[in-house]
């Protein structure tokens, strides 16, 4: 590497109450080499980190801008109430929207809920941020609605929260118009969101471990198929016959034109005989044929290695 290459690296953002941890152990594991960095913002600014170039990825809440930043819903979060622990709805599992008609509760600047009307008495201002809203809870000035996540994240020991419901929608004597007490409970969603124009292979890496994929079926560069072999070539102890015939003979394949070593017995016939031929019309030279010359020299052979035959 020289001294102008950047060693890769991948940076993360995450909004408070995002709990990254699994993931990024997962990505140490399998990508040893690229350091993973944790980038902390507010929910405002995750999505400008993303387009300044911040972060590679960032955990978010929806909705973001689908124009330049794509994202990948994961969960939907359970809607809170967070009270202080000697408030009534302590002794309940619960709170439904309706019980909430006569509280105020407190809306941050930064809420990430979107409500249609926001549940129970609007307070006189609104707090700043969560962190400071959970403050005027302590101090019992009001309740707060927030996604679980962020309700563990400011806990205070003075404090405790309750899954907040949607009011009962089953319609009533009174007609539908009557058949709601109360704004419904929205959920806080979680996604995943990149840059459009930067889906990089690390990005890819990134949303392989938050969806669960394992290791063999993470997405990679596809192979390339094998290359065939064309219909016309032999394969290897094939085709000695017909090579035999164009060069004029092969081990193991007779031919017209003379003989081979250990041809068959028509090729013997018709070339004067080969070594391991036919016995009839021919010496035992690589060579013999219908010439007189092949004859004598067929014959001489003959006389020296003949036996003298039996008296009759």
């Amino acid at each position: 590497m020289t001294g102008s290459e950047v060693p890769p690296s991948f940076r993360l953002a995450y909004v408070p109450g995002m709990t990254p941890t699994k993931w990024v152990r997962i990505w140490n594991e399998r990508l040893a080499g690229v350091p993973l960095t944790l980038v902390a913002v507010t929910a405002a600014e995750a999505a400008d980190a993303l387009r300044h170039g911040d972060a590679d990825a960032a955990l978010l809440r929806l909705p973001v801008d689908r124009a330049d930043l794509s994202a990948i819903p994961l969960y939907t979060e359970t809607t809170v109430v967070v009270i202080p622990k000697d408030h009534v709805g302590a002794a309940v599992e619960e709170l439904s929207v309706a019980d909430l008609a006569d509280e105020i509760v407190l809306h941050p600047l930064d809420d990430t809920l979107e409500w249609e009307r926001p549940p129970g008495r609007p307070a006189f201002e609104r707090p700043a941020t969560t962190a400071d809203a959970v403050e005027l809870v302590a101090a019992g000035v009001g309740l707060l609605v927030v996604p679980q996540s962020l309700a563990r994240l400011y806990h205070r020991k003075d404090l405790t929260y309750r899954p907040l419901t949607a009011p009962d929608e089953e319609p009533s004597a009174a007609g539908p118009e009557s058949a709601l007490s109360g704004p419904s409970v929205p959920g806080s969603r979680v996604a995943l969101s990149w840059p459009e124009a930067r889906t990089t292979d690390l990005v890819e890496e990134f949303i392989g471990i938050v969806r669960g994929r394992t290791v063999n079926s993470t997405r990679g560069p596809k192979k390339a198929p094998v290359a065939q072999e064309p219909a016309g070539r032999s394969t290897r102890g094939g085709g000695g016959a017909a090579r035999g015939a164009s060069a004029g003979g092969s081990k193991g394949g007779g031919t017209k034109s003379g003989g081979t070593k250990g041809g068959g017995p028509r090729s013997g016939a018709r070339s004067g005989g080969a070594k391991g031929g036919a016995r009839t019309g021919g010496g035992t030279g690589a060579g013999g044929g219908r010439s007189a010359k092949g004859a004598k020299g067929s014959g001489k052979g003959t006389a020296k290695r003949g036996r003298p035959g039996r008296a009759s």
